[in-house]
């Protein structure tokens, strides 16, 4: 078995070739290049930058009219997406046509049902003022009407013309009944007259009650008694007819006195309804006027007393309203509830303490304050409050807003009340993240046919002198309207290596705004601080240290718990079976890495490989995948002419919570095979990738946080000279490394790799070969893959001797749990 710390030349060659320069391990932004001392010079930039593909779509999903073409600004918080939007829509004339006014109006035939007048701009407020003084009229003028000499003239004209008729039919009646000591007298009996016979005595007529009393105190004997009785019963049969013909004439006079009165209320009202349809010339609007003149009527009698609570139903609740010329409605509705976006209808209470509702109730919310223009909705908040997605995508769908869905209705709502549904055209835009984009579309049906202009926001930009330029710009921009310090060339390159750095890339910078405006406003107090003049470099470096500390209390307790010993993360020599993988860990905007220790056992047995987090459930899917992928990774270096029959496993050892990802799979594959081997494993040397079935090692996310996590443990116990990373040669492009890493680097004292396959990360891990394959298939016999296909073989034959063998479906393939 060959030396594990490989000390011949041809792998201590093939070693160094795989180091990293260190020229490429940071971007350097050189102040020199920038053809400026301080942002003073720097023309202050007035727009999104960097966001050219998605202006052009939210410019054509702003001013398109087609079905369905609402917007998705796709991106990430900071990328200015939100400065951009609001310039745009500043700018742009909405291509919908002007939103007609609304108002609701009590509906007299269905009360529950309030009825929608629709008017053009301007008018809904002259509306809403000419049905107050309406109100008014009705209030105070045609009580007085009413009651006018002229109408008490026609009322007592129509009185005499009924008494007369009523004479002209009793008078003869009366005379015949005082032939026999009778007459005909009217008497009040509750709320109305009847005509009644009474007996005539000394030439009074005497009510039945005096009858009686006179019959019992003896004054009128039975005789005259029974003659006055006889004369009664005599004219019964004409009396009914009397009887009856009166009854018509007073009922045919209270016909003729309502008459009266109607056509009085529908003279005078009419002419002042005259005037407010005129005003407007709107169907809706004269319906409900005439249904207002109906409703005078039929309460003539409480407007008599005073009473003014019927009134009420002839107020006009104007919902929205806009000026003549007034610009497009824009609203960013901040709160989207399902009551924000609808609308809603308050309740009050009567004095039995239920609740009441009537059309003055009705209040608008954002969808109907946007129709004719613009909505604009943070899709996170607007997913988070219940029900406000699907009446969203129902209103988009109809072109119809139910202020209140029938699924809806009291008690949550409030009483039951159906206003007619309203019909709107508005643009809505939504402003979200990638990951609700996919969720979205891939379980709304509604979704793509809805919002079919997606507006991507990309989260970085060009490192080019252009993109410095656009860097300055915004710094300049950020010092003027907040009053800061001026920065200098030397800050403005150190914000965008800042840059460079949150975009992962050297030849990119971030998009993300925001975040480097946190970094200049910190810079600049640490400046005035300082009474510098302007921000300097420095300020810069020192603002994102103390911003970095603030967050990396885990990290720091991390590193403790290692020099302590409680965490065991190895440094230095070797271990079989054992490797530094790497991970991070997030703090809001911030990332840090940290070591993690993977172990391997193996031994005969017929197992396959588990991984103990998929056992244990602490094993994300992507996590899973690469560890499916080692199994068959094994099956393409160990290509055997016997199954593989062994056992092994596989652990993040001192880990409790779930682990996610696959760019540990590399470091995986070599522990296994330096469990297989008992080839012992550099503890010096961390190790980051994702491996293919082919050895290939892929690119990983936050590489430099990694490499800085495990410089930092290595810095803990002192630099050994030897320590260092593997990472994917890919991702070199990637760094960012921070600058006491890249000096260590400088100085020999910390080392980064980059590899681009499996035999390569185990060449540095082991310092000995991995081995070829020859003309014959076969590895070199010392070499450690050759190692690892005898030590499958000797595995097998132990199977085969203890009766354990696998079946011959598994030859060739490592079972994994």
């Amino acid at each position: 078995m060959p030396d594990p710390k490989g000390t011949s030349a041809c792998v201590t060659q093939q070693v160094d070739r795989l180091k990293v320069p260190v020229e490429a391990l940071r971007w350097h932004c050189d102040p020199k290049k920038l053809e400026f001392e301080t942002t003073r010079e720097v023309e202050p930039v007035s727009q999104v930058i960097g966001q050219d593909k998605a202006v052009e779509a939210l410019t054509y999903g702003l001013s398109t009219t087609a079905p369905g073409q609402n917007v998705f600004v796709r991106g990430l918080t900071g990328t200015g997406r939100m400065t951009l939007l609001k310039e745009l829509l500043e700018a742009q004339d909405c291509p919908l046509r002007p939103a007609p006014e609304r108002c609701y109006v009590h509906n007299f035939s269905a009360p529950e049902r309030p009825r929608l007048i629709s008017l053009t701009p301007g008018n809904g407020e002259r509306f809403r003022q000419r049905m107050g003084e309406l109100i008014n009229f009705i209030q105070n003028d045609l009580p007085k009407v009413l009651t006018s000499d002229a109408l008490q003239a026609k009322r007592s004209a129509l009185e005499e013309a009924t008494q007369v008729e009523a004479n002209a039919l009793t008078d003869p009646f009366d005379k015949k009944l005082r032939e026999d000591n009778l007459t005909l007298v009217t008497v009040a009996t509750g709320t109305s007259q009847q005509p009644m016979i009474m007996p005539l005595i000394d030439g009074q007529p005497v009510p039945p009650t005096e009858f009686a009393r006179m019959q019992t105190s003896g004054k009128l004997d039975e005789k005259a008694v029974k003659k006055i009785l006889a004369g009664i019963a005599e004219h019964a049969r004409d009396f009914d007819k009397v009887t009856t013909r009166l009854v018509e004439i007073h009922r045919n006079h209270r016909k003729a006195l309502q008459a009266l009165l109607e056509q009085e209320i529908r003279e005078v009202l009419g002419r002042e309804t005259g005037e407010v349809k005129r005003a407007f010339s709107n169907a809706a609007i004269d319906s409900f006027l005439a249904e207002i003149e109906e409703d005078v009527i039929l309460n003539q009698a409480a407007m008599a007393k005073g009473e003014e609570a019927f009134l009420h139903r002839y107020r006009v609740n104007l919902l929205s309203a806009h000026l003549p010329g007034e610009r497009h409605p824009i609203v960013m509705e901040i709160t989207p509830t399902m009551r924000k976006l609808l609308g809603t209808i308050e309740r009050s209470y009567g004095a039995d303490g239920r609740a009441v509702a009537d059309h003055s109730l009705i209040r608008a919310g954002a969808l109907l304050h946007a129709d004719g223009g613009y909505l604009v909705l943070e899709i996170r908040d607007l997913l988070m409050e219940a029900g406000a997605w699907k009446v969203l995508v129902r209103a988009l769908r109809t072109g119809k807003l139910e202020i209140v869905p029938p699924e809806f209705q009291w008690p949550w709502f409030g009483p039951s009340l159906q206003p007619e549904p309203i019909d709107i055209q508005l643009k809505v835009v939504l402003l979200g993240d990638p990951e609700i984009y996919a969720l979205l579309d891939a379980y709304d049906p509604d979704f793509s046919h809805l919002f079919k202009v997606l507006a991507d926001f990309d989260t970085t930009i060009k490192q080019d002198a252009k993109g410095l330029g656009m860097y300055a710009a915004v710094l300049a921009r950020i010092a003027a309207e907040e009053k800061l310090l001026p920065f200098d060339a030397g800050a403005v390159a150190a914000i965008a290596e800042q840059g460079a750095r949150v975009a992962a890339r050297q030849q990119r910078l971030t998009a993300r705004f925001g975040r480097l405006a946190d970094i200049a406003r910190e810079a600049a107090f640490v400046a005035s601080n300082a009474n510098s003049p302007v921000v300097r470099a420095a300020d810069v470096i020192r603002a994102t240290e103390l911003m970095r500390g603030r967050a990396d209390l885990p990290a720091r307790r991390f590193r403790e718990y290692i020099s302590d010993g409680v965490i065991r993360i190895q440094t230095r020599d070797t271990v079989v079976g054992q490797v530094n993988g790497l991970a991070v860990t997030r703090a809001g905007p911030l990332t840090y890495g940290f070591p993690a220790r993977i172990t391997a056992t193996i031994g005969a047995g017929t197992a396959g490989t588990i991984n103990i987090e998929r056992e244990a459930e602490l094993s994300g899917a992507l996590h899973t995948k690469g560890f499916y992928i080692l199994g068959g990774l094994l099956r393409y270096l160990l290509k055997t002419d016997h199954p593989l029959a062994f056992s092994a496993s596989i652990a993040f050892e001192q880990t409790y919570g779930g682990i996610d990802g696959d760019s540990a799979s590399g470091a995986e594959a070599c522990c296994l095979l330096s469990a297989l081997t008992n080839i012992p494993l550099r503890q010096d040397i961390a190790i980051t990738g994702a491996i293919d079935q082919l050895g290939h090692i892929q690119p990983v996310g936050a590489v430099s946080e990694k490499i800085e996590g495990f410089f930092d443990i290595c810095k803990d116990s002192g630099l050994s000279g030897t320590q260092g990373v593997i990472i994917p040669r890919v991702n070199v492009r990637d760094l960012m490394l921070r600058a006491d890493v890249v000096a260590a680097c400088t100085e020999g004292q910390f080392q980064i790799y980059g590899v681009e396959t499996i035999e390569e990360a185990l060449t540095i891990l082991t310092g000995c070969a991995s081995g070829a394959r020859d003309e014959a298939g076969g590895y070199p016999e010392h070499s450690l893959l050759g190692i690892a296909e005898e030590r499958a073989r000797q595995y097998w034959l132990l199977a085969v001797a203890t009766g354990e063998e696998p079946s011959a479906t598994d030859a060739g393939k490592t079972p994994i749990s």
